[in-house]
Parts: C-alpha cells; structure tokens; sequence
C-alpha cells in the first residue's frame, strides 16, 4: 500500500514510517521543510513538501495514495489562541484529506486523545470530548469518522496523554520541559491523578493494524499503561534532573493545565481483543530513566 503521512517526521509519526516500511509499503511523507524532507529521505520515505495549511497539497497527497495516516499537529501550546489556531489548521486539513477520499473506500486513519470518564477507566465506546481546549479536535474526528457513511475507510487512533521514546514526548515530555525551565519538577494538585500512556514504538503498530485491517468508523485507544500517578511520572523526572519534586498550579502548564490536573486512566482492552495489538517496550517510568541531565 503507498500511504500518505503528515507528521511522518516527529516523535511518533518516524516510528509510523518505520513500521510501515518495514511491512511492506510505501511512504509518501509531507515535509514542511527541506530538513523534514531530508528525514523522510533517510527513513526510505518520499517527501512532499507542503504544510499542514497547505490543503491543495493535501489533496494532491491523498489523491495519489492508497490510504493516509494522519498525524501532524502544531505545537504552540503557549496560549489559548495558539492552541485554537492548531485545532482550526488540523480540522481544515481532515476535511481536505477525507473529501478527496469521498467514494474511494481507502483507508484514512486519524488521531484523537483517549477521553476522559470520571471515577473509570475510559473505553473505545466512550465518546471524545468537544468542549474544552481541544473540543474541536473532537468534533474534527467525528466529522471524519462519519465519512464512512461516504465511502471512506475512516478509523480514530486515540493516544494517551503521553506517547514516549528514549524518555521523550508527550505530556510527561512537556513535564519534563517544564521542570528544566522552572527549576521544579512538578505535578498539579495532589498528583493522584492518572495519565495513560504508550511506547511509541508500540503504537505505531496500531496505526498499521488500524490502517491494514479496521472497519469503517471505528475507533482504537492505544494505551499500554492504564494510568500512572503524576506524581510518580514527576518522582522521575526530579530525580533525574536532580531537581525538587513538588505541586504546582496548574496554571503553570497554561491552556492545557485543566487537563493536566484531570484524571483520566484509560483502557485498550477492546482494542487488543479485536486487533490482536499487544504493547511489548517499556512502560512510561521505565522509559523516564532515559531522561538525561
């Protein structure tokens, strides 16, 4: 299958191309930039340049491949206005990718965050949010979903709150930043609160599988550890750093601090059951102790 990836450069979408190469198809990357090009290049991947903003290249992407995985987000996390200019770039995007794959039955396969359901564990069943700081991201990947309706193979990859590598990314990752800058490694509140998370080496076989095999309109969470305490994700962090470990507000982390001090375990029992996936690297604070000083 030759496959379109945005993203296909960064944390989780290398690991993407990896997989995808490494199983038999080919990859056409968007690169943004000519040191984004020359990546896509090295991982075996071809480059087309254009951004996310770049719709008519969108639909030139999608049109001359057999499926497309969508992964690229902006990263300005600095301000509320930054963070809805994000989410208005993706959703034009997703609307641009899934009208040029209206009728095809090719598969289109997006990511959304697993949800939040107070007192359990999220499930697949469990409805995106679409209100709150990233509420149109969910309204972005229903739109997509219902294009099954469409002819579109369209499927929602949802990734925990921390998809890490080598001690990287992710909210822990954004921790992490937050603790270089501040001097504190901190959590907001009590710290109890859970966050799940996922190797990205494990998740990017999620995407193939969902990419490969999933059904019109469904959805996967790819979540590896249900849910690890703030605080212990923190632990490591100030450890690792030789900082001091300690609550912070939660305006500390900006726009996204509500969520940041929310509780939001989730579960991929579904997911493993119906796609046969099984998470086999390293937990999140395993992983942290790769953090380097």
């Amino acid at each position: 299958m030759r496959v379109f990836v945005t993203g296909a450069t960064g944390l989780i979408g290398s690991t993407v191309v990896a997989e995808l190469l490494s199983n038999g198809h080919t990859v056409l990357a968007l690169a943004r930039s000519d040191a984004s090009a020359r990546a896509a290049e090295a991982a075996g991947a071809e480059p087309l340049r254009g951004a996310l903003a770049d719709l008519d290249v969108l639909r030139a992407g999608a049109a001359q491949a057999d499926g497309v995985v969508h992964l690229a987000f902006g990263n300005d996390f600095s301000s509320p206005e930054a963070l809805a200019r994000n989410v208005a770039e993706e959703s034009a995007a997703l609307a641009a990718l899934g009208e040029e794959l209206v009728g095809s039955n090719r598969p289109l396969v997006t990511v959304s965050g697993t949800p939040h359901a107070p007192g359990r564990l999220s499930t697949e069943a469990d409805p995106v949010p679409t209100d709150g700081p990233v509420g149109g991201r969910g309204l972005a990947v229903t739109a997509v979903l219902d294009l099954a309706a469409r002819g579109v193979r369209s499927t929602a990859v949802r990734l925990p709150r921390t998809v890490h590598n080598e001690g990287a990314g992710g909210f822990a990752g954004l921790l992490t930043e937050t603790a270089r800058r501040t001097g504190v490694s901190g959590y907001p509140g009590d710290g109890t609160q859970r966050w799940p998370a996922v190797h990205a080496l494990d998740a990017a076989v999620l995407f193939r599988l969902a990419l490969e095999e999933a059904e019109a309109g469904s959805v996967w969470h790819a979540v590896a550890d249900e849910g690890d305490q703030v605080r212990d994700i923190a632990a490591v962090i100030g450890r690792r750093l030789g900082l001091p470990v300690e609550s912070v507000p939660e305006q500390t982390y900006g726009p996204i601090g509500p969520i940041f001090a929310t509780d939001q375990p989730s579960s991929s029992a579904h997911t493993r059951q119906a796609l046969g996936w099984e998470p086999k690297h390293p937990g999140l604070l395993e992983d942290l102790e790769n953090i380097k000083a």
